[in-house]
């Protein structure tokens, strides 16, 4: 990881002592703006879009209160931050810090200081404890699950060793914050084309053929949220997940502006009908020279070609068919969508949709490469964030199977990230509430 401050850097037993108070004193706690927030989350490798301004606003439409810590240094500037949501609790408030904070944690004694700064901010809002994903990569692994790197156990060491306690290693889908991620690295791609090209053959012929069927994306506003809505609530009731609402949507493009992008890709129906109309025709003219040439001399060979292509020919009439169904239904039929967050280090894939009558037009894949374009290659953005699988890598029968064989497809790698840590702060009820969970199961 990266060693910002590798001047005498100090174990976590250094700062229990002088060494230690004398090295927290390098730096002041203090409550950051949002404008100090969000410079610290653009600048800093460990920024994302969980931690900035724009996830307050939307953490603050859900009933959440939320609170800005950093440290600045003595020339007052932030070196170190965290945006903590509370939200109530029978016991007392709970701090949520999600993907952060934001800390060199090979510096110890900074991230002594800031889990200081956090301890006594929970205080102030009469927090139980606070729990922080960290946005830290424990292993990095090969696409197939296969590690790639011995795991990071110093970041565990250095959390528990302020006092945060860590919750175990999981596989599967969390519920706050996936601790798995697949990610591709766009940094040697300069060209759309070249982007394509490194994909696994089947996600490139996908692509291709959602092209060739009508497929369009479009990035939509929100006068058009409820399509993107309808169809998530379609794929919620079919995969049998939590389906958010359309006013969530509606309170993620308020909250985030500019850096939410909806996209939804529609079946161009005149286009597709066109298309399996010159099919049929080109069939058409190859079924009928093959038997002219049938007519002249038969041969094994020309009879069983022949019946192949008329075969086809049969196979393209009926897509015509069902072409022509479609653009009675009219002219753009919403298949799929996505929502998509950009940030200055990265793009994340956070949402999707599709609509099953349409899955054989693989437009979710065009959607994919669609915004690794325009959202990555167009902006300089050089890292794609597939965001959460489940982990499993070596079970067909898994939750999140689907989901990972989808994302494999891309060609990238995946980061497994170092998970919960939890840090008590009233003491009492915590213990209390603890109990009770305990007793009532």
């Amino acid at each position: 990881m990266r060693g910002r401050y590798t001047d005498g850097l100090m174990t976590a037993n250094d700062t229990d002592g002088a060494a230690g108070t004398a090295a927290r004193r390098r730096w002041k706690a203090v409550l950051l703006t949002a404008e100090q927030l969000d410079e610290l989350s653009a600048r800093d490798p460990l920024g994302n879009f969980q931690q900035g301004s724009r996830m307050a606003a939307l953490a603050a439409r859900h009933g959440s209160v939320c609170s800005n810590v950093g440290l600045t240094d003595a020339d007052g500037h932030v070196v170190a931050g965290a945006m903590i949501a509370y939200t109530p609790s029978r016991f007392g408030m709970s701090g949520s810090i999600w993907l952060g904070p934001i800390c060199d944690p090979d510096d110890t004694p900074m991230l002594s200081a800031l889990s200081d700064a956090i301890r006594a901010d929970a205080k102030r809002h009469h927090a139980i404890e606070v729990a922080a994903w960290p946005n830290l990569v424990y292993r990095l692994h090969a696409s197939d699950g296969t590690p790639t790197e011995e795991p990071h156990d110093g970041y565990l060491r250095a959390f528990e060793g302020l006092g945060w306690s860590h919750q175990p290693l999981t596989c599967g889908y969390d519920s706050v914050i996936n601790r798995w991620v697949y990610v591709k690295d766009l940094t040697a791609y300069g060209t759309a084309d070249a982007l394509l090209k490194s994909y696994a053959k089947r996600t490139q012929w996908s692509i291709e053929r959602a092209r060739s069927m009508g497929v369009v994306v479009r990035e939509v506003g929100v006068g058009e949220l409820r399509v993107f809505a309808d169809i998530e609530r379609q794929t919620a009731q079919r995969r049998h997940f939590a389906y958010r609402g359309e006013q969530y949507f509606r309170d993620f493009a308020a909250a985030f502006g500019d850096r939410a992008h909806f996209l939804i890709a529609y079946i161009d129906t005149a286009a597709y009908e066109a298309s399996m109309r010159r099919k049929a025709q080109r069939l058409e003219e190859l079924v009928a020279g093959l038997e002219a040439k049938l007519a002249q001399r038969e041969t094994t060979k020309l009879r069983r070609r022949h019946n192949e292509e008329s075969s086809n020919l049969k196979a393209a009439r009926k897509r015509l068919d069902a072409a022509r169904g479609l653009t009675a239904r009219g002219a753009m039929l919403p298949a799929a969508c996505s929502l998509f967050v950009t940030h200055p280090n990265e793009t994340v894939y956070l949402y999707s949709g599709s609509v099953e009558e349409y899955k054989p037009f693989y437009a979710s894949a065009l959607i994919q490469h669609e915004a690794m374009v325009t959202l990555c290659l167009d902006k300089g953005i050089t890292r794609y964030n597939f965001y959460g699988i489940d982990g499993v890598f070596d079970d067909p029968d898994s939750e999140g199977h689907g989901v990972l064989e989808f994302k494999q497809g891309f060609n990238g790698h995946v980061e497994e990230l170092v998970g919960e840590f939890t840090l008590p702060v009233g003491r009492a009820r915590l213990a209390l509430r603890n109990t009770l969970k305990r007793v009532l199961g």
